[in-house]
């Protein structure tokens, strides 16, 4: 692989692999050490910059141990708000059933159902609304959706 050549932090190669959602490198990159929730340059873990359309991808780091409730140090967001924001309803379906927290809040509020229902990922806000969501709570906007 490249990242051996170029000495690159293996947490970084799977950051990169994640995020191109290269199953091969993910599984080698994981059979050799690299840690699942080890972070890139950048601060941020392999499920934090996961193709976001690769349901595999994220079996994957989530059967590894990969937190999924790992919030972004910027705004607060983790990958099910990313997720329900696009819309990928099977991406926020597999982060739930992989221990993902509905009810985390980024720095403005937002709960994945917010960004779900604002994008109008209909479906994805109702998957979001499984029964142990906080629809009581408001945004930075003082809205709220149930």
């Amino acid at each position: 692989l490249t990242w051996e050549r170029h000495g690159m932090a293996s947490s970084t190669a799977l950051c990169n692999a994640s995020a191109s959602g290269k199953i091969p490198d993910i599984l080698y990159l994981l059979q050799n050490g690299a840690q699942v929730n080890g972070l890139n340059e950048f601060n941020r873990t392999a499920i934090q910059v996961v193709m976001l359309g690769s349901i595999k991808s994220i079996e994957i780091l989530l059967n590894a141990g990969a937190n999924p409730n790992v919030r972004d140090p910027s705004c607060g967001l983790t990958v099910t708000h990313d997720a329900a924001r696009e819309g990928f309803l099977d991406s926020v379906s597999i982060l739930i059933k992989g221990g993902a927290d509905v009810n985390i809040a980024d720095n403005k509020g937002n709960l994945p159902l917010h960004l779900a229902a604002g994008e109008g990922h209909l479906e994805v806000a109702k998957l979001s609304a499984s029964g142990d969501e906080r629809t009581d709570l408001l945004n930075e906007r003082e809205l709220y959706y149930f």
